[in-house]
């Protein structure tokens, strides 16, 4: 996925080089407990950079695989 995105997005931009991050990974869902664990991971990304102190201080953090 990264390598075809990273050629499209290139492509379109008439550039080249890197696109991701060097630490970024891609995760393939195995079940919906893995969803759930992925989606919370996600949403808790404002909080462990430091944009926000509280969780429901970031507007979108109210997702479904929280409840």
């Amino acid at each position: 996925m990264k390598g075809r995105s990273a050629q499209a997005i290139n492509k379109e931009k008439h550039k080249q080089g890197k696109v991701w991050q060097a630490d970024y990974y891609e995760h393939h869902i195995k079940s919906e407990d893995d969803l759930i664990t992925q989606a919370r991971y996600i949403v808790a990304n404002p909080l462990r950079a430091g944009l926000v102190d509280n969780i429901s201080d970031y507007a979108f953090w109210d997702c479904i695989y929280l409840k």
